[in-house]
């Protein structure tokens, strides 16, 4: 070795590297994150009538540059979680998020929220953030861009799972604020709607410790999503709750014009819609306070969500039964998108039950090859069916997110991997050229074409 070479750029080198472990040793999570430098190139997603679209280069959106861009994609909603720490815990999302780019995967649904007193949560209280949490978040998309997968990020949860809606009502009524119990207050009240506001122009403006984009400038970024199934306690709430809708998602367009808005919807057809006796999964549906066509329409809603749980929704122990529920649903809802809203349609959530030891698989696969047949024969039709995500994906090492009897670690159950992968490699052979994700995935697509 030549030692003028040793001398000036050896022992530098070594120099850095020492220097990079003592300080981790000594400052663990405090030690400032080095800025990622360089990153893969995405671009951002847009829509063209009920179809979406990626405008090559991000240049001029000629339709000789637009990609039609279908989806197979799943939710992970822990990968926040287990990205607040260092370690073998952010190991597991770089592993999630590497075996969803395996199976040809392009979209990862997931939660870009936590709010209360844990100690994983993102939010402490209104407009008070946990930096170390937030650096958590900025991990997930750092490594989402890495493997080419675009995330939907949902901003606040119905449900109480993580503080939702009546974590706000708590803190309102904490402040002195005179506002009802009712969880519905959260759609109404001005003082927590601006809570909301606050946190939306948080998130957007956040700037990643890791790689320095803006998340309003980040194209892994697909959507963002109002809010995790809103449903309201009572039926009177539905115009309410459409009124926070209008106004929640031009308040996020007036910060962020590059990304996709979305609402977070089970689907559900409303008391007013003609659709709903036959359609819906039973007559509790329609009284929850939302509409999924009233809902939907709005000007600053970007795209359609749907969930599907006929597993949940329909008692009947027939999986015939459930199949014929499924399909019907699937369809009412692309047609709903081609005639009626002019909207893609994106099935957000697609789960079915598998109990202890596999069993219920079969009828598991054979409601994920339902979707999964409708969502191709609308893409073959150039219908609005954009795609399905299903619900949802884990890894080894983190089961304890999978209490809910719908999530499963996809590569141990080789007959429902398999129709993943062939829903992937079908969906990208409808693409006009090749995106990133091709060449991870065209090994793997071998002799999985119809």
């Amino acid at each position: 070795m030549d030692a003028d070479w040793r001398d000036k750029k050896l022992y530098p080198l070594l120099g850095i590297i020492l220097l990079s472990v003592l300080l981790y040793l000594n400052y663990g999570d405090n030690l400032v994150s080095f800025p990622i430098l360089s990153q893969p190139k995405l671009d951002f997603v847009s829509t063209n009538s009920t179809h979406f679209i990626i405008v090559n280069g991000g240049g001029a959106a000629a339709e000789e540059n637009q990609s039609t861009f279908y989806i197979n994609g799943w939710n992970s909603y822990w990968l926040l979680q287990e990205s607040v720490w260092d370690g073998p815990s952010r190991l597991m999302v770089s592993k999630m998020l590497q075996r969803g780019a395996q199976m040809g995967l392009t979209v990862c649904r997931t939660w870009a929220f936590s709010d209360g007193d844990g100690p994983n949560a993102l939010q402490t209280s209104p407009g008070v953030f946990n930096e170390r949490v937030f650096k958590g978040l900025d991990y997930v998309i750092v490594e989402a861009r890495k493997h080419g997968i675009r995330l939907i990020l949902s901003l606040v949860n119905n449900l109480n799972n993580f503080g939702g809606k009546a974590q706000y009502v708590r803190w309102a009524q904490k402040a002195g604020i005179n506002v009802s119990s009712s969880t519905d207050s959260f759609f109404s009240n001005p003082i927590i709607k601006d809570y909301y506001k606050a946190y939306i122009k948080a998130i957007l403006n956040r700037k990643n410790s890791l790689s320095g984009v803006k998340y309003s400038n980040e194209p892994a970024i697909f959507a963002w999503e109002l809010m995790n199934e809103p449903r309201c306690e009572s039926n009177s709430s539905a115009p309410i709750l459409q009124a926070w809708i209008s106004e929640m998602a031009a308040f996020v367009k007036s910060l962020d014009q590059k990304h996709l808005v979305t609402v977070g919807l089970e689907g559900f057809y409303g008391l007013n819609t003609t659709k709903a006796p036959e359609v819906n999964p039973g007559e509790w549906a329609a009284s929850l306070g939302s509409d999924f066509i009233q809902n939907s329409a709005i000007e600053n809603i970007d795209f359609a969500s749907v969930h599907a749980y006929p597993d949940s929704w329909i008692p009947h122990p027939d999986s015939e039964a459930k199949t014929r529920f499924l399909s019907r649903w699937v369809d009412s809802h692309i047609s709903d998108g081609d005639h009626v809203l002019k909207k893609p349609v994106l099935f957000t959530e697609v789960g079915s039950v598998v109990d202890v030891n596999n069993q219920g698989l079969a009828d598991k696969d054979s409601l994920l090859k339902t979707v999964y047949d409708k969502i191709y024969e609308s893409a073959k039709n150039r219908q609005a069916g954009a795609g399905a995500l299903i619900w949802q994906l884990l890894v080894e090492g983190v089961e304890e997110y999978g209490g809910d009897r719908f999530s499963f670690i996809a590569w141990d159950n080789p007959s429902t991997y398999k129709l993943i992968l062939k829903q992937s490699c079908r969906l990208r052979s409808m693409l006009k050229s090749s995106q990133n994700q091709a060449l991870k995935t065209k090994d793997s697509c071998s002799g999985q074409l119809p």
